[in-house]
């Protein structure tokens, strides 16, 4: 009888001392969901019969895969691979499909591989400060406790994660960094895409497992901006989507 409550006792426990471990090497698996519709919103699919039957032809969601690996001194970011939306495809594809991003937290340096519809850039950067506000909000996300921090980039968007100090490595996915643990879920609302882990496996992470981008011009994330905005002056709100999703 005894042994019987213990073996109870140890599966209602067993769980929370799992979320409680501190994990300093592995690979999160991030699961990205975009809402591909809402995206087309500022070319006037709405109003516009050309884009409407065009959509009506796209999925509602598009929902794929990253990984990130990670130990105490560097991280990698990069996509699984998945096949294409045949009818993005003839668009350059959807955004943020191909990024990979590299960065060594002891030097705080950051590369990252972006293409941005025919343009391939490799931005040699310093790791980008963010200026959180850590909020009182907490969830669990793939057994780990979580808490809410948002901030902004490109002075108006909004962006919400939500982090873990139990993986006390200061990443996340895309170029996200800066908060007391890994970013375990982030949300661009005016993008329409959340980013939220789906497992984290504790591991042992290697050179093989973090290599360095290489492909792309090089150039700085502030170049590039100007660069893209420079070649699509007469794209109007989309042209800031385009530079929005280029920036993360």
């Amino acid at each position: 009888m005894k042994i019987k409550f213990l073996i109870i006792l140890l599966s209602f426990c067993l769980p929370n001392l799992a979320s409680a471990q501190v994990v300093l090497a592995g690979k999160i698996e991030y699961q990205r969901k975009m809402n591909i519709h809402r995206q087309f919103d500022d070319m006037g699919g709405e109003n516009n019969s050309y884009m409407e039957a065009f959509m009506a032809k796209l999925p509602k969601f598009d929902t794929r895969v990253f990984t990130l690996y990670f130990n105490s001194k560097q991280s990698k970011y990069s996509p699984v691979k998945q096949e294409e939306l045949p009818m993005m495809s003839m668009m350059g594809g959807l955004p943020g499909t191909e990024t990979q991003v590299w960065n060594d937290f002891t030097n705080q340096k950051t590369i990252a591989s972006k293409k941005v519809y025919e343009q391939n850039f490799l931005i040699d950067d310093s790791i980008r400060k963010c200026t959180w506000k850590i909020l009182e909000e907490v969830r669990t996300i793939a057994g780990f406790s979580c808490r809410k921090a948002t901030t902004r980039i490109n002075d108006s968007v909004v962006v919400v994660a939500f982090y873990t100090d139990k993986i006390p490595v200061s990443g996340g996915p895309e170029m996200f960094a800066g908060l007391p643990g890994m970013i375990m879920e982030l949300a661009i609302p005016r993008l329409y895409t959340t980013w939220i882990a789906q497992s984290v496996v504790l591991q042992t992470v290697g050179p093989t497992d973090l290599t360095v981008p290489e492909k792309g011009k090089k150039t700085t994330l502030v170049e590039m901006e100007k660069t893209i905005r420079g070649s699509m002056k007469n794209w109007g709100k989309f042209a800031d989507k385009s530079i929005w999703w280029s920036s993360l």
